[in-house]
């Protein structure tokens, strides 16, 4: 039993150490103790007093109050902040982006993405002109836009994917994944769930097409693309045409009191003959010669030149979160950056382990919001009332000063009459 146990605890070793060897954890980041030694908060826009900042939190709502990210905190403001990690190219291997946010807030209008950053950054000026290989994650604003952006960089210049790409918008954690590949395929993750997949080659405008439609093609003159023709070998039957559409109603019997003096010499009424087929016509055959619908050609297009490291970025260096959010409190966390899809399924998996605990505390976190805004609204209705009143009392004061008022006047003036009288 005890060699059964070091054979187990040996291949468990060998595992690890092929898992090793095969796969890299390039940079990862929880925000835990010592997280601040990482990153470098940018000063960018703090002379136009533009600047937002970040704090370490998990939030207002959460599965595991002591799993903390990061978390924009004043409102229309730009929020930037990177860390400097092992350098590393992805020629010939995975690269895996991913990285999880909840949006607490309503956001109105924002982005909440991040990006990887190549050659020399100055952290503390990073920024929206900063370059960047790939940016990648949510930007919302009012109910129409809610994109998920995926932008790479190929010599210099940013290429946006062409496909419309939808990010989720409540207000729990999600995960967002991107896996680019040594053939320059890719998939999107959102939560482990496969959104989108394809090519660089296509969903992105980076280089020419390989194949292009050729205009000038024709089709050809002999090109049968009926898929039915009639049967040549088809014959009329003989009296086909002699078979009236209508008959007289073998059912049909005149009327006892029918006067044919008044009403005239009676008819029997017809009906549809069961016989009569309509005109008639061919039957339809498959056509022999059938060759499909024609379709224009594609052909080679002489200005498409491959490029075999078209999957590859410059040399990674940075992080990058650098937003600008009408209202903050966007919680960044569980950063990571390898070349092993495998792991970052488990970590999704791992964080989702308290997915029911953060939407309980969410639900009751909407309860208490409710309930505030329904007690502050009883509150304004009172004081709205109140103050109702009060200008009502007001009021009606005011038109008894005036009918006093009346009053005396028109005493002063009987008063003088009298006196006038008297003299």
């Amino acid at each position: 039993m005890e060699g059964f146990a070091m054979m187990l605890l040996f291949l468990l070793a060998i595992s690890l150490f092929v898992r090793g060897s095969i796969s890299e954890i390039i940079f990862e980041e929880r925000f835990e103790g010592g997280w601040q030694s990482r990153w470098v908060k940018s000063d960018w826009k703090k002379n136009e007093g533009k600047a937002g900042s970040f704090k370490h939190t998990a939030g207002k709502w959460a599965g595991d109050h002591d799993d903390k990210g990061i978390q924009t905190s004043v409102d229309a403001k730009h929020s930037a902040i990177s860390a400097k990690i092992p350098e590393f190219t992805n020629k010939n291997r995975t690269l895996v982006l991913q990285y999880s946010i909840k949006l607490e807030q309503d956001i109105e209008c924002g982005g909440g993405y991040i990006k990887l950053l190549s050659g020399f950054v100055n952290q503390k000026k990073f920024g929206g002109d900063t370059p960047y290989s790939v940016m990648f994650g949510p930007d919302i604003c009012g109910t129409q836009t809610k994109k998920l952006h995926v932008i790479y960089s190929y010599q210099g210049q940013n290429y946006p994917i062409k496909k419309e790409l939808q990010c989720e918008t409540d207000k729990l954690t999600h995960f967002y994944t991107f896996i680019l590949r040594p053939d320059a395929t890719y998939s999107i993750l959102i939560d482990n769930r496969e959104r989108e997949s394809g090519s660089l080659y296509t969903d992105w405008d980076i280089l020419p097409p390989r194949k292009l439609k050729d205009v000038n093609a024709k089709k050809p003159a002999d090109w049968d693309d009926r898929e039915y023709i009639d049967d040549p070998n088809g014959v009329k039957p003989k009296g086909y045409d002699s078979i009236p559409a209508e008959i007289p109603d073998p059912n049909a019997k005149k009327p006892a009191n029918w006067d044919e003096d008044e009403d005239g010499i009676w008819k029997t009424p017809k009906i549809p003959n069961p016989e009569y087929k309509g005109p008639w016509k061919l039957k339809k055959i498959k056509n022999p010669n059938y060759k499909g619908k024609w379709k224009i050609p594609w052909i080679d297009n002489p200005e498409f030149e491959d490029d075999p490291d078209l999957y590859v970025l410059k040399t990674i260096k940075y992080v990058g979160i650098e937003v600008w959010q009408v209202k903050a409190g966007s919680v960044f966390d569980n950063i990571l950056i390898c070349d092993d899809p495998a792991y970052a399924k488990e970590v999704v998996e791992e964080v989702f382990a308290n997915r029911e605990a953060e939407k309980e505390a969410f639900e009751e976190a909407e309860k208490v919001r409710k309930a505030r805004e329904e007690e502050e609204s009883r509150r304004a209705r009172e004081e709205g009332e109140r103050r109702r009143k009060e200008r009502g009392h007001d009021r009606r004061y005011r038109d008894k000063e005036r009918q006093r008022d009346k009053y005396r006047r028109r005493d002063r003036h009987d008063y003088m009459d009298d006196y006038h009288d008297e003299l």
